[in-house]
């Protein structure tokens, strides 16, 4: 209990965060829609918020390094605050897409320093409890922003002063802590070389998993729009898609401990070929079919880059897991700005199916390249322990390092 008040302000502005970012990618998507944006305009509003999330992850360590992370932290929240309060001053599909970069520059600027803070003040005997409440609260609060879209009226100023009213709420408990500031560690290099040569699978589930997460939260609500859901509906569709990949961490994290790694990474793409199949059948029979579908295809697809990720890991030394883990999430962040814009562009020319056709493409050479890597080497015996990896930051190698490191 002791451990959880001392980290109740760092978690606090993570949900609060969590609520506001997680809402703005639908709302953006549904608005795009209202004011008669073409489908590729709203999909690049989703290629450009990886865009500025990329960006923010480099950024971030440098300026947190000069204005220490209190100031970092409010300096990024403030230009997600700002990106939000515009959109409806300006009704332009590129001045949005300006604004998603603001978002995207603040949620991984603001991730970086809470992780950052994070790390510096757990131990060895907290981390894990740390690590867990963490998780729970980053991917509770990912839930509920998806409910969120029930209740936020598309193209309304007053959905997205709500939003920014909840980013700048996020800035409060943080900067408010009585606890003292922790050293500003060093940023991390970003050698995305490394990753290949650690495992070029690895590399290639990483770029798939962007291809999927990013398609499906950025384009999803055209395709829930398209196949005839309710606005309030596609927020449960979104959050089907969240629940379902919560519940498969563990069955992920038990099958990559006990099996070949490259084999579950091979499996967990042809199931969710399987779901994609799923999903494109089951969209005319009914809402509840749509649902189970959007449900299980979080399960299959939201474990895929943290099995990549532990996979890469079991080639790496303790000294190189924080480097390895930035440009994991550099090539992350490759496949999540490219796929949205694809994606849009697919529905428009084919129709919603197509969307699901992508995302089965993307797991389908994954497939094909993973049984050509099983021929070049054997994977190694002594594995690091399975850990699911939040997308948020590419300073998250330094949380989890230790936790890879007990073997």
């Amino acid at each position: 209990m002791r451990m959880l008040i001392s980290f109740a302000a760092l978690f606090l502005s993570v949900i609060l965060l969590q609520l506001s970012s997680g809402g703005v990618g639908p709302l953006d998507a549904l608005s795009g829609l209202a004011l008669d944006f073409s489908k590729q305009q709203v999909g690049l509003l989703g290629s450009a918020h990886f865009l500025g999330f990329f960006i923010g992850c480099w950024w971030a360590p440098r300026l947190m390094g000069s204005v220490g992370h209190s100031r970092a932290f409010a300096a990024f929240t403030a230009a997600g605050a700002i990106g939000l309060l515009a959109h409806m001053l300006v009704i332009n599909p590129y001045a949005w897409a300006g604004m998603r970069i603001a978002s995207g520059i603040c949620i991984a600027g603001c991730y970086t320093v809470v992780e950052a803070w994070l790390n510096a003040k757990v131990t060895n005997e907290t981390r894990g409890r740390a690590m867990g409440t963490y998780r729970i609260a980053d991917m509770g609060a990912s839930l509920v922003a998806q409910l969120m879209i029930g209740v936020l009226e598309p193209a309304s100023y007053v959905s997205y002063n709500l939003l920014a009213l909840l980013c700048c709420a996020s800035i409060l408990p943080l900067t408010l802590t009585k606890a003292s500031q922790p050293d500003t560690p060093e940023a991390p290099r970003l050698r995305p070389s490394l990753a290949w040569a650690k495992s070029p699978l690895a590399v290639a589930g990483v770029m798939v998993a962007g291809l999927t997460s990013a398609a499906f939260r950025m384009v999803g609500p055209i395709y829930g729009q398209e196949v005839g859901l309710a606005v309030e509906q596609i927020g449960y569709f979104l959050a089907a898609f969240v629940l379902g990949g919560a519940l498969a961490q563990y069955p992920a994290g038990w099958l990559a401990d006990k099996c070949d790694r490259r084999w579950v990474l091979i499996w967990l793409s042809a199931v969710s070929m399987l779901a994609c199949g799923a999903t494109i059948g089951l969209a005319g029979t009914g809402t509840l079919g749509v649902m189970l579908a959007a449900g299980l295809f979080g399960f299959t697809t939201f474990p895929i880059f943290s099995v990549a990720a532990a996979h890469a890991h079991d080639f790496a030394t303790s000294e190189e897991r924080v480097e390895l883990s930035a440009a994991l999430m550099f090539f992350y962040a490759i496949g999540a700005i490219a796929s949205p814009l694809i994606a849009s562009d697919l529905i428009d020319t084919f129709g919603p199916e197509a969307l699901f056709v992508l995302i089965s493409l993307g797991h389908a050479l994954l497939i094909l390249f993973g049984m050509r890597r099983m021929k070049v080497r054997k994977t190694v015996d002594d594995k690091t322990p399975y850990v699911y990896t939040p997308r948020t930051s590419i300073t998250i190698g330094r949380l989890l390092r230790r936790h890879r490191d007990q073997k």
